[in-house]
């Protein structure tokens, strides 16, 4: 297997949530209650899932294995911009996240800002994916060896092993601070 078949079998799921809060989306009305238990869902998948479990091995791994090859103009350029994506989607979680916090305080919060924070988290991923799969991915392979896709790969699943322990010892932690 080659490092981006994992990545690409993660894009899979992330598109099974995408269509999940599309739905949400189109029952959220402004006389209809939000189903704040679906948007903090779909908040920890993006942010475990999406952003520390995908972007992590994408810019903890490939982006920074990629970065030492001499990448054509074009590939550097698109490197560039799907980090900035990384980072506007992590911004847009947050913002998601804080939406939601003062909706779960105050009912009547207009749910347009919660709409639209998702339409955005849809259409940048959306957007992303097919960045990634369709122009990004295959043509990166070039630049590396077998060698170096191999131990891409392994430590691929090495990053994977150990971010559950990871997210729980941070979890701890907090909740030790707070007491």
């Amino acid at each position: 297997m080659k490092p981006i078949g994992p990545l690409m079998v993660e894009h899979r799921l992330i598109e099974r949530m995408l269509s999940l809060m599309s739905k949400e989306l189109d029952r959220i009305k402004p006389d209809v209650k939000v189903n704040l238990d679906f948007i903090v869902s779909a908040i920890d998948f993006i942010q475990m899932y999406t952003e520390k479990t995908h972007f992590g091995k994408e810019e903890d791994i490939l982006f920074k294995e990629l970065d030492k090859k001499n990448l054509n103009q074009e590939h550097a350029r698109i490197m560039t911009e799907l980090v900035a994506e990384h980072q506007q989607s992590r911004e847009l979680t947050d913002d998601l996240l804080n939406a939601r916090n003062r909706y779960s305080q105050d009912s009547n919060v207009p749910v347009t800002e919660i709409e639209s924070l998702i339409r955005q988290l849809i259409d940048l991923h959306t957007m992303h994916i097919g960045k990634e799969d369709k122009h990004f991915f295959y043509p990166c392979l070039e630049y590396l060896s077998d060698t170096e896709q191999d131990d891409m790969l392994k430590a691929m699943w090495e990053f994977d092993r150990k971010l559950i322990h990871q997210k729980y010892t941070e979890m701890v932690e907090q909740l030790e601070e707070k007491n």
